[in-house]
């Protein structure tokens, strides 16, 4: 029996008929720390976009090992795409990852209350709820982020660039609070990363992006973290290998 919680098979992906990427064959473990990477522009957040089922494919099917009705995936996305000033306090933005698993004009009660302070105080935020979010430093507010994901109690989290604009302290916090999750919850995490050495230890493979062609590819153990800095022109020094 098959272990994978998604699944892509023959997957093409585009926008108004043209493939952006094309033939993408890819299983997703339960419980695994999968990183996505490649150069800018390569359809790093169009697979991550699929992966969350919020895009129709060109060609192939995408099966899902979990009930997304009751359990969608919870997504964090880049810090850019927010509004700076966000009109909340911390609670209530955490509040809102409970929204897709209410039925329609359902009142807010005391459980969802609850599970917004739970998902707070694992990301170690719970003294902030009533702060205004547009207060927090930046590695905060994705912690925020990554706390609204986590309240709609989800089976697979998605995370587009969690550490970017962030200082080096606030990369380590998250990418160490993400770590602890999948570790101690068994949660499954596939995530945009341009520093994979920071995750060299937790990631066994990344999935690797380029050109239209998505490949998995081993992620080795002893490689130093500047190694793994990416940019436009530097790769893996692998050869391309079907993504299984």
């Amino acid at each position: 029996m098959s272990r994978a919680i998604v699944t892509l098979r023959d997957v093409s992906l585009g926008y108004d008929g043209q493939p952006v990427l094309e033939h993408v064959d890819l299983d997703i473990e339960r419980g695994e720390f999968l990183p996505l990477a490649g150069p800018n522009g390569a359809g790093k957040t169009t697979l991550l976009r699929a992966i969350l089922g919020l895009m129709p494919v060109l060609a192939g099917r995408i099966e899902y090992g979990f009930d997304r009705l009751h359990s969608p995936p919870g997504y964090v996305p880049q810090r850019e795409a927010l509004d700076p000033i966000f009109p909340l306090c911390v609670l209530e933005v955490v509040l809102m990852g409970t929204y897709a698993t209410a039925p329609p004009v359902w009142p807010l009660g005391a459980r969802r209350r609850r599970r917004a302070l739970e998902s707070l105080d694992r990301v170690g935020l719970a003294d902030v709820a009533r702060r205004p979010f547009w207060a927090l430093s930046g590695g905060q507010k994705q912690r925020v982020l990554i706390a609204r994901a986590l309240a709609g109690e989800p089976e697979v989290l998605v995370l587009d660039e969690p550490t970017s604009g962030v200082d080096r302290e606030a990369e380590r916090t998250i990418i160490d609070l993400i770590s602890r999750l999948n570790r101690e919850r068994g949660l499954t995490v596939v995530l945009v990363s341009h520093h994979l050495g920071r995750i060299r230890g937790v990631a066994t493979s990344i999935v690797w992006i380029e050109e239209g062609k998505v490949s998995r590819r081993a992620l080795p153990a002893t490689t130093t973290a500047a190694d793994f800095v990416m940019d436009e022109t530097v790769g893996l020094g692998a050869e391309p290998s079907a993504a299984s």
